[in-house]
């Protein structure tokens, strides 16, 4: 199953705030982050999931990100709920 295949097939939340938030309140099944992103941004989310223990999946692109999501605009991170 591709990371495209994945992202349709839940319910997420995207972006940076809503993505770590999620994390947090234990609501996060898995991460994506886009590859080509802010370091500055992913860095602490990526870091919030490994304290969380949530799997991380990188994307190559924002762009392909938010067209993942069913957005028009790229995304730098985006979360898979439960």
């Amino acid at each position: 199953m591709s990371n495209d295949e994945v992202i349709r097939a839940g319910t997420y939340k995207i972006g940076t705030k809503q993505t770590m938030k999620t994390v947090e309140q234990g609501k996060a099944v898995e991460v994506f982050v886009a590859k080509d992103a802010d370091p500055k941004i992913t860095n602490k989310v990526t870091q919030l999931c490994r304290k969380h223990g949530i799997k991380v999946t990188y994307v190559d692109t924002m762009k392909m990100l938010g067209k993942a999501c069913g957005i028009e605009v790229g995304a730098a991170t985006a979360a898979l709920l439960k």
